[in-house]
């Protein structure tokens, strides 16, 4: 393949963005070489700016579970765009998509739309605080809630520790509200409650971890977790931004049969807009503006095209349940295929996943939390990432990221990507 154009692309816009990209991970850094422009994408596949065709497994980084460009989102798109793109007034799309998620997802009452997964994550993180009247927060090492500054704190030199600002900005008092527990793990999370009692608001997770690979909570872990949170008095943060409404309708507090006290929402509840949303029950949703005291704004939170697409996706996915179970099987499918023909090899590996989301992590061991996630054997990804671009296949560009399966993505489709895993394996 011929990447001259996007090689192009790219030193033009490092003239003028930071780092040529507006997400970091685009930057292919993790894996080196230059990133691919995309130009346009259709169903299961993505194009870039040198023609080049791909089958495409990070569908928009999972909000594009219906496959791109489906006809009846870019319809209703188009149609609601030439009525005006923002009002700054209530809509009555906000009405709508609002009662949908609350129809399809348990234990909510009210939810809030705004702009992005981090939007709702901050916001969800102040409505707790507001709530309880408590100011620490517990994270867990790994998990990814956006970019605000309480979310960008590393582990601290034990569990019982306070986590350290890991980027500059982020204030060492904003640090000492975050404590950083492992995934995983309960004891250390019992630790912290016993060391801080009375002045814990909220622990935030990501119930299938993505942001480390996928990740799944093991054994008890979430029951466990959501005891201790109920007996201090602590707000439990599901964050959902990736799994919600792709897992199952009500996304991992469905799957996983555990409910949380405030649950944030992006990605597929936007249909591939900027999107994010937070819900709860009426007892602490009311506690916001204009209502309550806690404040909370957006100037283009609820934009009508963002709504529409949001609207169509979901109501695409209520009428349509077997969606989900067709995802299960073709990421079974993929799953399968990869252990059959990584185990033919002498590379150690292990493959993670959960509904429509996988990983593969070139290590021997479980892959359980970031700390095992770190021990994989990165220029083995590198050369795999590589080489699956070569053959037309667009993945993760990191380690440390899930796989989005999408509804477009054929057998076929999948079978190719697993003839073309056994090439680039032997290559290795």
């Amino acid at each position: 393949m011929s990447y001259k154009k996007s090689v192009k692309l790219f030193n033009d816009a490092k003239k003028v963005i930071p780092g040529g990209v507006n997400s970091p991970v685009r930057a292919f850094k993790s894996v080196g070489g230059n990133p691919i422009f995309a130009l346009k994408a259709k169903g299961a596949y993505v194009y870039d700016e040198d023609g080049n065709k791909y089958i495409d497994f990070i569908s928009s980084w999972g909000p594009m579970i219906l496959g791109h460009a489906h006809p009846k989102i870019i319809s209703e798109i188009n149609r609601v765009a030439k009525n005006g793109t923002s009002y700054g007034m209530p809509t009555l799309l906000e009405t709508k998509l609002a009662k949908l998620a609350i129809s399809m997802a348990p234990n909510i009452d009210k939810i809030r739309f705004v702009n992005s997964g981090t939007e709702a994550c901050m916001s969800a993180i102040r409505l707790a605080r507001g709530f309880t009247k408590k100011n620490k927060i517990i994270k867990f090492s790994g998990c990814y809630h956006g970019h605000s500054d309480s979310f960008l704190i590393d582990a601290g030199s034990g569990a019982v520790t306070f986590g350290e600002p890991n980027s500059p900005g982020v204030t060492p008092s904003t640090a000492n509200d975050t404590i950083v527990s492992p995934y995983n793990d309960f004891e250390s999370l019992k630790k912290i409650f016993e060391n801080n009692t009375g002045e814990i608001a909220a622990v935030i997770i990501e119930p299938i971890a993505g942001n480390m690979g996928c990740i799944l909570p093991k054994n008890d872990f979430l029951f466990k977790l959501r005891k201790i949170c109920s007996e201090n008095e602590t707000l439990l943060i599901f964050d959902e931004v990736m799994t919600g409404f792709r897992l199952a309708k009500g996304g991992a507090q469905e799957r996983l049969g555990v409910n949380a006290d405030i649950i944030t929402y992006g990605k597929v509840i936007g249909g591939g807009l900027p999107v994010g949303a937070f819900a709860s029950r009426n007892e602490i949703m009311n506690e916001l503006s204009p209502d309550g005291k806690i404040y909370q704004a957006g100037t283009l939170s609820g934009n009508p095209l963002a709504m529409i697409a949001g609207l169509t996706t979901l109501n695409i996915l209520n009428e349509n349940p077997e969606i989900y179970k067709s995802l299960d099987s073709k990421t079974e499918y993929l799953k399968k295929g990869m252990i059959s023909i990584l185990k033919k090899t002498k590379i150690p590996f292990t493959i993670n996943s959960f509904g429509s989301m996988i990983s593969l992590h070139f290590c021997k061991n479980p892959v359980v939390d970031f700390k095992s996630a770190m021990k994989g054997d990165n220029q083995h990804f590198k050369n795999y990432f590589h080489g699956m671009l070569k053959e037309g296949i667009y993945l993760p560009p990191s380690p440390f990221e899930s796989y989005f399966l999408n509804d477009s993505l054929s057998f076929d489709d999948i079978e190719y990507t697993l003839s073309s895993l056994e090439k680039i394996i032997e290559k290795i």
